[in-house]
C-alpha cells in the first residue's frame, strides 16, 4: 500500500511541476486532447498503462 501511495504522490508532483513550469503548453495539450476522438485517447491511455506496468514489473522483478 505504501508503494501505491508513493507512486500516486510522485505522479501528482510531476503533473504539478508540469503545470507550474509550462502552463501555456499544458493548456494547448488539453485543447489537443479534447479534439481527439475517444478511441484515440483510450488507445493512448491503455498503451501508457501497459508500458507503465511493464516498467514496474522490470524494476521490481
Amino acid at each position: 500500500m505504501t508503494d501505491l501511495l508513493t507512486a500516486l504522490a510522485l505522479a501528482m508532483a510531476i503533473e504539478g511541476a508540469l503545470y507550474a513550469l509550462f502552463p501555456g503548453g499544458m493548456k494547448k495539450m488539453m485543447e489537443h486532447a479534447l479534439a481527439q476522438p475517444q478511441s484515440s485517447l483510450r488507445t493512448a491511455g491503455m498503451t501508457a498503462a501497459v508500458i507503465g506496468v511493464g516498467i514496474v514489473w522490470l524494476v521490481r522483478g
